[in-house]
């Protein structure tokens, strides 16, 4: 058994959350060892004002933290799985998935309820291409604008009147007890998440055997299932993790459900699938597969 476990972690917020959440959990397990944090600034957080496309996606976020681990600095990486790339680094291992949070993307603004309620032209806030697809096929009237920055950057951006509206994720502001700005959820039965959107992950050296059994006693098999799954599914698509892709996938009296979405910019074209299945990445391919024969792979190619 180790004594000392360092922990990677980006310096935000919500990314401190999720270390001392982790730690916290490790704790409880292995009381004897002694766990730091090795906060980083990565290449995403050095250039909040720049769209994520144009530098190299939400891979950014992680390469930092990866490569701490490559080069011995760290012992592990807590990650928010929707950040992560389809494919992981060589030799790094997502070892475990803790238990999910709400999945869900909620809708935020001063001074209405839904995204039904706002007017004509209204300005929304986000920088996803998911989220932009599907609020253009709800309401093609309204604009979208970027929004990036942390968690309180972004409602400091909302307080100040330069978004009638902005999109985040359910389970940052629970984290950070900030749902008193939540104006309504966005069900999953109408609108999809990012895959991996709700869960935090565990990285590691696939060779550091110590480490790995530490931390395998907090995986939730159950979680990890489903972001096999959607991971699986979001990986036979090629898709990058800023990409229009949507999925999310669940699972009753141990059979898995995943539903997928891809969608064009505008929203004029939206292709959905589901499967049922008892292996989580056969599952994520049968759903891939049938989106690419709805023509997905066209959809995509104009990104």
């Amino acid at each position: 058994m180790k004594s000392t476990l360092r922990i990677a972690t980006r310096q935000s917020p919500l990314a401190l959350w999720q270390a001392h959440y982790v730690k916290d959990q490790l704790k409880k397990i292995h009381p004897a060892c002694v766990f730091e944090l090795v906060p980083l600034i990565t290449e995403a957080d050095r250039q909040p004002s720049v769209p994520l496309a144009d530098i190299g996606g939400k891979g950014l976020f992680v390469k930092e933290l990866e490569n701490a681990l490559l080069d011995g600095h760290a012992d592990i990486a807590v990650h928010s799985i929707k950040d992560m790339t389809v494919d992981l680094t060589e030799g790094l291992i997502l070892q475990a998935i803790c238990n999910r949070e709400d999945p869900r993307d909620v809708f935020l603004s001063a001074d209405h309820k839904t995204i039904l309620d706002l007017p004509a032209g209204a300005i929304i806030g986000t920088s996803s291409l998911r989220r932009q697809c599907q609020l253009k096929a709800l309401r093609p009237d309204l604009q979208t604008k970027p929004l990036r920055g942390n968690v309180g950057t972004r409602l400091d951006k909302l307080k100040r009147g330069e978004f009638s509206a902005i999109i985040l994720a359910a389970a940052g502001l629970k984290r950070l007890g900030k749902t008193e700005y939540i104006s309504s959820y966005l069900e999953i039965e109408e609108w999809l998440p990012a895959v991996g959107q709700g869960a935090i992950g565990i990285e590691c050296r696939a060779d550091d055997m110590l480490t790995m059994e530490l931390i395998y006693h907090i995986d939730h098999p159950e979680t990890h299932a489903c972001i096999s799954a959607e991971r699986a599914m979001n990986k036979q698509l090629g898709g990058s993790c800023w990409a229009p892709i949507a999925g999310y996938a669940t699972i009753t009296n141990t059979q898995l459900t995943l539903k997928g979405l891809v969608g064009s910019l505008d929203g004029k074209q939206i292709i959905h699938s589901s499967a049922t299945g008892n292996n989580p990445e056969e599952t994520g391919l049968t759903v891939a597969k049938d989106l690419l024969a709805q023509g997905a792979a066209k959809l995509l190619a104009k990104q």
